[in-house]
């Protein structure tokens, strides 16, 4: 197309305004600017579409055959801006979170941004921190919220609350007793734990680094839910961030086992592509996670 969208709110503007002044103070802006764009809109056709004279424009013929069909294409366009913009408005969002968060907390900021954002339509995608990651560098999410960090030359990392881990047992447990454990109690425990290489699982071995060897690690699973579920059993002692186990502590249904000088504190992080347009939603959704206190 030899036209601009420009060229066509020139146009239109100069035509209504039957002036070159008029027509750029409506559009902000200077008269050799609005006289330059409606020659070369001229010039591109090789067209008149003015009869000019000292005082005023006039619609010629053809230019008043071709007003009519440009104002029908910016109506077109001013309605798809409208639509542009009311889907910003909307926050509509997809938001990757790592099991823990996604399972346990992110609902909650969820619940909290669709009070504020009625009409919103938001995606939760619950994956590990390492598939988190992944699919914020593939655009497939536009946020990510992650038990650990995360380092790429094309993500943004930042901070975003503190979390600490704690052991726990059944009620029946020979440990459960315990006012906390000791790192001989710790070896002597039969342990569930999440799989290597997640978040949970790094924090933990982290803190246990001098003793790894030693441990009896009887079980390895993959989802939090299964993990507490073999700890009621009493198949052995659990350890994972306590936003996933204070329900079940509040009911009495599974006993806290502080660990004596071994405290696992991590912390939670946000993820976004460096490379990523700007986006309301996101800053909306950041806003909330950076205030609410949840």
């Amino acid at each position: 197309m030899k036209y601009t969208l420009r060229h066509l709110e020139v146009f239109l503007a100069v035509a209504r305004e039957q002036s070159i002044s008029r027509a750029a103070e409506q559009l902000s802006m200077s008269q050799s600017a609005t006289s330059a764009a409606l020659q070369e809109f001229e010039r591109r056709y090789d067209m008149q579409l003015f009869d000019r004279s000292a005082k005023r424009l006039k619609l010629n013929p053809l230019g008043a055959a071709i007003r009519t069909k440009a104002e029908g294409l910016m109506a077109h366009a001013q309605e798809f801006d409208r639509e542009l913009t009311q889907h910003e408005e909307q926050g509509h969002l997809r938001v990757g979170a790592s099991l823990t968060i996604g399972n346990y907390l992110a609902y909650k900021y969820l619940a909290t941004y669709v009070q504020q954002h009625p009409a919103a339509k938001v995606a939760i995608d619950v994956s590990n921190t390492p598939e988190v990651a992944a699919k914020v560098l593939n655009f497939e999410v536009d946020v990510g919220l992650i038990e650990a960090e995360w380092h790429h030359d094309n993500l943004n990392l930042q901070p975003w609350r503190d979390d600490s881990m704690i052991a726990f047992c059944a009620p029946g447990h020979p440990m459960a007793g315990k006012s906390c454990l000791s790192d001989h109690d710790i070896l002597g425990c039969h342990w569930i734990l999440r799989e290597p290489g997640t978040a949970h699982r790094q924090a933990f071995d982290g803190a246990m680094h001098d003793l790894l060897s030693g441990l009896d690690i009887r079980l390895e699973l993959t989802h939090n839910e299964a993990i507490k579920n073999a700890v009621k059993s009493g198949l052995g002692v659990g350890c994972l961030s306590r936003i996933a186990i204070e329900d079940e502590i509040q009911q009495g249904v599974l006993i806290p086992l502080p660990l004596k000088s071994r405290a696992i504190d991590r912390r939670f992080y946000i993820i976004t592509h460096r490379q990523m347009a700007p986006n309301q939603a996101v800053d909306w959704w950041l806003t909330l996670c950076r205030n609410a206190g949840l």
